[in-house]
């Protein structure tokens, strides 16, 4: 199935006349195996109902936010096409986290597998349980740089461009590593007319 683009975040059309739109997923794991835990995420964000995986940055490794007694964590940013609209798209990113083992013990707890809507497109979404912009992706590095690297023109919506947004975490320490979560993309995507 062929998928029409109009630019790196815009609307598209496939085949079958379904729009999808593209969103960025962060990935992030500190708890058990969580290089595996992520590229079991991002295979089930490629099994998704009217959703594809398109492609995944390589691995980052960051010291913990907040709650800093805890294991480094591992960190990617997944971009998908879908057609889920963003509540349920958020609906299904928590499912994954709770078949992943996902518990919600306290604010910046270790975890098995995290995963937050980063963006939607161009769409600005503000309701009870859901913003879009993810409210604090600006502020990280963790976010930005995996962002940056699969998706450089990028613009979040209300924010610097992200090269000036890069400059203004680079004090924080993040590795990038040489795993790379990205080979499972984009297989699904054109070549399975039961994805529309």
């Amino acid at each position: 199935m062929a998928v029409a683009s109009r630019g790196a975040q815009g609307v598209r059309a496939h085949a079958a006349g379904e729009q999808t739109v593209r969103a960025y997923i962060g990935l992030g794991a500190n708890l058990g195996d969580p290089v595996a835990q992520i590229h079991a995420a991002l295979a089930a964000l490629d099994r998704l109902p009217q959703t594809c995986l398109v492609t995944a940055s390589s691995l980052y490794r960051s010291a913990p936010v907040g709650y800093t007694e805890q294991p480094d964590f591992f960190n990617s940013v997944a971009a998908i096409d879908t057609a889920l609209a963003p509540k349920a798209l958020l609906a299904a990113l928590l499912e994954i986290e709770r078949a992943g083992g996902r518990t919600r013990e306290f604010s910046n707890a270790p975890r098995t597998i995290d995963l937050d809507l980063l963006l939607y497109g161009e769409q600005v979404v503000s309701e009870p349980g859901l913003c879009v912009p993810h409210p604090r992706m600006a502020e990280r590095a963790f976010v930005l740089l995996p962002l940056a690297e699969i998706a450089p023109g990028c613009r979040i919506p209300g924010r610097d461009p992200l090269p000036t947004l890069l400059h203004a975490v680079s004090g924080q320490p993040v590795e990038r590593l040489a795993a790379d979560p990205g080979s499972l993309a984009g297989a699904g995507c054109a070549a399975d007319p039961q994805r529309s």
